[in-house]
């Protein structure tokens, strides 16, 4: 009897007993710092007298209404101006293509207090802490979403229907309401879904540039919980929040079953030059304007550092190294010790989330079918509000046996939780894509299961783990959500340092916050570019969906 040739899966699984120990320590950490306190933040949510007291206040449904309407414009926004550059960079071949591509994404996967530090520095004083400025930062930090998702689709789309109608006269404005954008809609409808997360569950940009007026429901959270003692009414809010998020992701996923549809879509083919003067003019025009819109804050950042009111100076730089504003009165915050902080928390997070991360892809693996619950349970922390789990953690570890809050190691921990997914995603593609027959040839020279294995798969795991570390300390860097629950004072990490700085009187204070803030991008860029060059930044999902990221990178420092 012949037997069944054996799946590449199963040549390189491993015995059960390793794969056991495998799948139970990432499963053990995702149980304790995400399952345990995700599920007593719930508990104390579930509270009639704090539910009564949270929703009798008219603050209440004025901070949920603010959050909503700024959203829903924001994410409008966002459509409508991303359409233009997601057209010409899908359809046209110019000088610096790649280059505006790489500038969008460039400020999408910045931190999001770098990015309310950078608006800060370009608006006046008039904008900078209203509503409009916060929508406007929220329009420019999203538009690689529209980008990204909307382009891919464009430029693999026929273009038969279009030149038909054009024959029979009808306008270039007409072909795209009746044509294109009805081919469009799914990808549309996935890119305002993910404008929408991000902008309804927006912290670092609105604790940057926000007033008492224009706070989130996630930063309500954390005043009420951190600066009013109000854990059982901030715990309230988490769940309305997360009730509302559910509620646009299930009609986000019913709407794009509703409008999708089989598309005879044509290979990517390479980017037309412009022949028309008309056409030449309007893509000069889309691709200056778009460039300008998202390097003109950057640009501000950096000039704001070396800026005065008396003129140019490097005291923001210089001054680094030094706590005390003027004799006698100190500011309690060390910005360089910000940066020592920042960079060993980094150094542990990438440790705990790779070695966590390994461990998890190579159970998955393993694991088989089995392994898909895990997988997706790892992928939970990025779905839900880094605010939520820095909450989550603080009410949780705070009481004996595990009053865990003052460890060194619990906001790395933090860190990590969001980091591990980026390293199972980076990981699990090219495990599975290992030649089974491989360790059967390995087997048949006589090597055990475990020997095969390693010497046949090991080896691959080397590159996918080195971009997922790169992904890791990039997103320790900028989180700010769950670190501003977590951080103790003497602790501070760089985002929660510039808050800080921006957030005080003093044009030296702000300056140093600048300079701090131009420090962070200036590290973020250089860790994406490196995954970047690494040609894996595709494989590294996040934010929990697959269509969750235009780039494969979640915003870092949520």
């Amino acid at each position: 009897m012949r037997s069944r040739p054996q799946s590449s899966s199963s040549i390189n699984r491993l015995p059960s007993g390793i794969v056991a120990t495998l799948v139970l320590i990432p499963a053990s950490a995702l149980a304790v710092f995400y399952a345990w306190p995700f599920i007593t933040l719930m508990v104390e949510a579930v509270d009639v007298e704090a539910a009564r007291a949270t929703f009798e206040r008219d603050r209440t449904w004025s901070i949920v209404w603010f959050t909503t309407w700024q959203a829903v414009v924001s994410t409008a926004l966002t459509i409508v101006l991303g359409l233009a550059p997601a057209w010409v960079i899908s359809r046209y071949s110019f000088v610096g293509r790649r280059l505006l591509l790489s500038l969008l994404t460039a400020v999408f996967v910045l931190p999001t207090v770098v990015m309310g530090a950078a608006f800060l520095a370009l608006f006046p004083d008039s904008i900078d802490r209203t509503a409009w400025g916060v929508i406007a930062t929220h329009v420019v930090f999203n538009l690689a979403v529209v980008v990204r998702t909307v382009g891919a689709v464009w430029e693999h789309l026929p273009h038969d229907m279009e030149h038909a109608a054009a024959t029979l006269g009808a306008t270039p404005l007409t072909i795209f309401r009746e044509i294109t954008l009805p081919l469009l809609r799914p990808a549309v409808t996935a890119a305002a879904a993910i404008v929408f997360l991000f902008t309804f569950t927006s912290f670092g940009v609105v604790r940057i540039l926000g007033a008492p007026g224009t706070r989130t429901i996630e930063v309500e959270v954390w005043r009420r919980a951190t600066q009013l003692g109000q854990v059982d009414q901030a715990a309230v809010l988490a769940l309305v929040q997360l009730a509302i998020l559910g509620v646009v992701a299930i009609l986000s996923a019913v709407s794009s079953r509703r409008h999708s549809r089989a598309l005879a879509l044509r290979p990517s083919s390479r980017p037309l030059r412009a022949r028309t003067p008309r056409a030449k003019a309007l893509v000069t025009v889309v691709v200056l304007a778009t460039a300008a819109i998202a390097a003109a804050p950057l640009v501000a950042l950096v000039v704001k550092s070396f800026s005065s009111p008396n003129g140019w100076t490097t005291a923001g730089w210089t001054g680094l190294g030094s706590a005390e504003i003027r004799p006698g009165l100190s500011l309690g915050l060390d910005p360089i010790g910000a940066l020592v902080n920042s960079a060993r928390t980094a150094a542990w997070s990438t440790v705990f989330a790779t070695v966590t991360g390994a461990l998890a892809a190579l159970g998955i693996a393993a694991a088989g079918r089995a392994g898909r619950f895990l997988d997706a349970g790892l992928m939970l922390p990025i779905a839900t509000s880094a605010v939520t789990i820095g909450f989550g953690m603080l009410i949780t570890f705070d009481t004996a046996p595990y009053d865990w809050r003052a460890s060194w190691w619990i906001v790395p921990v933090g860190h990590a939780l969001v980091a591990v997914p980026f390293v199972v995603r980076s990981t699990l593609g090219v495990l599975r894509a290992v030649d089974g027959q491989l360790s059967l040839a390995a087997a048949t020279l006589g090597a055990s299961p475990t020997r095969a294995w390693a010497e046949v798969v090991v080896p691959h795991l080397w590159r996918p783990l080195a971009v997922g570390a790169a992904l890791a300390a990039a997103i320790s860097l900028g989180e700010f959500g769950a670190t501003s629950f977590l951080s103790r004072s003497g602790g501070e990490t760089l985002p929660v340092a510039i808050a800080e700085l921006l957030g005080r009187t003093g044009s030296l204070l702000q300056t140093k916050g600048y300079a701090l803030a131009t420090i962070l991008a200036a590290a973020t860029v250089v860790l994406v570019m490196l995954v970047d060059r690494s040609g894996d930044l595709s494989g590294a999902r996040s934010n929990g969906a697959d269509s969750a990221d235009p780039d494969g990178v979640d915003r870092v420092g949520r």
